[in-house]
């Protein structure tokens, strides 16, 4: 299993250990504004790294300048992209799951994968195995399974013919799609280093959110501070590994294993705090050992 690969695997268990956060420490906050905010403690842990890693222009300013405007448009456009994409994701969600039933609009939401590969085949010839194949399938249905709550098993599939909220979780993850194939242009193709990649994408994404912040301003206590900067470095971690991932995988090799988030945060609910249909969610946890497993091969 190559470094790539298991990146993958740490980012999916760091962003499942924030998601499970999220939910226990944060539920109070406003969606944009927390986002924000924890996007700057992200960037205020990750900063010293990129500092230490990027060689700064000779000529003080004046280099810094002119590097500027030597920048490649493109890497701007891919940076600007995928913020925009995961911004624009987020927000349709929170949309999605104000309209309609959460058990309906977020197992469609968590299908991320099944865009990026056809995507990434169309779009960037990428060729995989058979074998990687079936294991993005398995890895995306043990996400599905994981936000599934019982009843019709298609049911939340299906209510996207005619349900406004599953309409919107469908576009939400086709958006992040987008955001994932961004993120394997921009380390890839066009080879932007890591340590530049993610305070640019944090910083992007929060402008882009910033407005919405503005307008619904979370009132963050001195009790809560501390809060805020663990969940920042679990961002800073989480972000990081995702793009050495993303960096090393084709994007429809690294978002269903990434996307198995999910798993790791549900699994985490019904140990600590005993939420329901556990056995649902350990189904869910085989499944996507098993689909990792097959991608591996």
């Amino acid at each position: 299993m190559d470094a790539g690969l298991l990146s993958a695997i740490g980012a999916a268990v760091v962003w499942g250990t924030y998601i499970f956060v999220l939910k226990r420490s944060f539920s109070g906050y406003p969606p944009a504004g927390l986002t924000v905010l924890i996007n700057a403690s992200a960037i205020a842990w990750f900063l010293p790294v990129t500092f230490a890693t990027t060689d700064l222009p000779p000529g003080g300013i004046d280099g810094v300048a002119r590097a500027a405007a030597g920048v490649d448009p493109a890497a701007v456009a891919v940076v600007a992209g995928t913020a925009a994409a995961t911004a624009s994701a987020f927000v349709l969600f929170l949309r999605a799951i104000d309209e309609g039933d959460v058990s309906y609009v977020t197992p469609i939401n968590k299908v991320v994968p099944m865009f990026v590969l056809p995507l990434e085949v169309l779009l960037l010839g990428e060729v995989l195995a058979p074998i990687q194949v079936a294991g993005v399938v398995v890895a995306t249905a043990a996400v599905y399974v994981a936000n599934y709550e019982p009843g019709s098993l298609i049911a939340p599939l299906a209510s996207a013919v005619r349900s406004r909220p599953a309409q919107l979780a469908l576009v939400s993850a086709a958006c992040y799609a987008v955001a994932d194939l961004g993120k394997r242009v921009g380390l890839q193709e066009l080879a932007i280093p890591g340590t530049l990649w993610v305070p640019l994408l944090l910083a992007s994404a929060g402008l882009i959110l910033l407005p919405a912040a503005v307008r619904t301003p979370p009132a963050v206590t001195r009790a809560d501070a501390p809060k805020f900067l663990a969940a920042g470095a679990l961002v800073a971690l989480g972000e990081h590994l995702t793009t050495v991932a993303f960096a090393a995988l084709p994007a429809s090799v690294a978002s269903p294993v990434i996307n198995t988030q999910a798993i790791v945060a549900v699994v985490l609910g019904g140990v600590i705090l005993g939420e329901r249909y556990f056995r649902i969610r350990l189904v869910a946890a085989l499944l996507a050992v098993v689909g990792v497993g097959m991608i591996a091969m």
